[in-house]
């Protein structure tokens, strides 16, 4: 508050909403294309909870993958400065100074534990969905 005041608690919001678009765009349409292809394979209309939640795990991990630039984009602005003390200015500029400093590899630093906890959540959240979503058409008129 001292020195960015109160706008200092929403450094990377705009960042975080640029994410999220993508991220959705991606984990949905795969997770729906996983899920109509298990459910083939098990010969249903729909799969059952546990491999539906399976989808949901390598949609949620691939999705998180492919947006880690952006994850990475948005961590550096909410620290506000490079390890110089020289601010970022965006997400353009944040992007193009991580890659100078550390080509992709710097663009994708901590791609395995996100891309591990997008896809644990990818599972509970997918499988819950669809067990819940059982539930309800079964005892609902």
């Amino acid at each position: 508050l001292k020195n960015e005041g109160v706008m200092g608690f929403y450094q990377g919001y705009f960042t975080t909403v640029m994410r999220e678009i993508p991220f959705a765009f991606v984990q949905f349409p795969v997770y729906e294309s996983l899920k109509k292809q298990v459910a083939l394979l098990q010969g249903k209309e729909v799969p059952d909870a546990i491999p539906a939640a399976a989808c949901g795990s390598v949609a949620g991990g691939f999705a998180a993958a492919v947006t880690t630039p952006l994850d990475v984009a948005k961590t550096r602005l909410m620290l506000g400065a490079d390890a110089e003390g020289v601010a970022y200015k965006g997400t353009l500029d944040t992007l193009s100074r991580v890659y100078a400093e550390g080509g992709m590899r710097g663009l994708f630093a901590g791609v395995t534990p996100r891309v591990t906890w997008i896809s644990i959540g990818g599972f509970v959240f997918f499988g819950s969905y669809e067990a819940a979503k059982r539930v309800l058409l079964n005892y609902l008129p």
